[in-house]
């Protein structure tokens, strides 16, 4: 089959079915109840994140600025695929449509880069504030920080903007038939009923280099961070600065370990279940942990959710017992 041909016939399929997690009913309806109440919490983690950098004027510090917008994206992110999940669970008929499907394959992917650049400005944030801390206040300036932060969103979703073009290309003449929860990339070229080397190319292209310049960068980042770390003397100003960058590169561990598995691996592309499950935890679990870490780890940030869920912090406490 010519590629002209297969164009002529690629509108034969309107729609998708995503198997998701085919299983018994009583065990959907449990898996349903666990994913619902990790999307409820997770939206409520990062919201939480985002009213406590708000409120606070203490908070209104690049480092923040940018976490904040970090936790909008990880609810858009985690809302792109998420909610039809959870649909397509309880339904008879787990269908999505043909645009739908490529939509979903181009904001959930959009996300996807966009936490990079988020990770990678957020380590660099960090590099400055630790290895140049008395240059810091005259280059992190708020001015650069919005740049940062447009360049990020902008950025995510302009790098998947040739991949989705291409993907819309695909011919699809059945079956269509796709054994995952989301259109994702590797399940949507299966479906292709004709050769699309081109796609298959830039795709591969395009995520490869997000994920390993990213990557890279963030790691010489760290490391330039630890060694700055290191030669501080020991106290308190170490401590903090162990603490913030320790739970910055557990969420960079989290995430990157996740995305590599799934993406560079060789082999976990040809078992849908560790497909899935590998997929579930970088789309559910690192959204879900990331209020958990910077939270705990960030007495700053602890104080100002205290004041937002309306619990008493330390001072306010102290200041009443005198």
């Amino acid at each position: 089959m010519s590629m002209s041909e297969a164009n002529n016939i690629s509108g034969s399929v309107s729609e998708f079915i995503l198997l998701g997690f085919p299983c018994r009913r009583e065990i959907q309806i449990l898996l349903f109840v666990i994913f619902s109440l990790i999307y409820l919490l997770t939206l409520m983690g990062n919201t939480s994140i985002i009213c406590a950098v708000w409120s606070s004027r203490k908070l209104h510090t690049p480092m923040y600025i940018l976490l904040a917008n970090f936790s909008f994206l990880e609810i858009c992110y985690v809302s792109s695929d998420v909610p039809k999940m959870l649909a397509n669970i309880i339904s008879q008929t787990k269908s999505i449509s043909y645009a739908g499907c490529l939509l979903q394959f181009y904001f959930f992917f959009s996300m996807c880069a966009a936490e990079g650049y988020f990770l990678s400005a957020m380590s660099f944030d960090r590099f400055l504030a630790i290895c140049r801390p008395l240059r810091y206040p005259t280059i992190m300036t708020y001015h650069v920080c919005a740049r940062l932060v447009v360049f990020c969103w902008v950025g995510g979703f302009l790098s998947i903007l040739m991949p989705a073009v291409l993907m819309s290309q695909v011919p699809f003449c059945g079956p269509n038939i796709i054994d995952h929860f989301f259109c994702d990339l590797g399940p949507l070229l299966a479906l292709s009923c004709a050769p699309v080397p081109k796609t298959t190319l830039t795709c591969a292209t395009v995520s490869s280099l997000i994920i390993f310049i990213t990557f890279l960068y963030i790691l010489g980042s760290y490391s330039l961070v630890l060694r700055a770390v290191l030669r501080v003397p020991a106290g308190s100003g170490r401590n903090k600065a162990f603490s913030t960058c320790a739970s910055h590169f557990l969420v960079v561990s989290l995430f990157y370990g996740s995305v590599m598995v799934m993406y560079v691996s060789p082999g976990s592309r040809s078992h849908p279940g560790t497909q899935k499950f590998v997929t579930l935890f970088y789309c559910m679990a690192t959204p879900f942990f990331n209020p958990l870490i910077y939270s705990l780890r960030n007495k700053d940030m602890k104080d100002a959710l205290k004041k937002v869920l309306g619990a008493p912090s330390k001072e306010i406490t102290k200041n009443k017992e005198k």
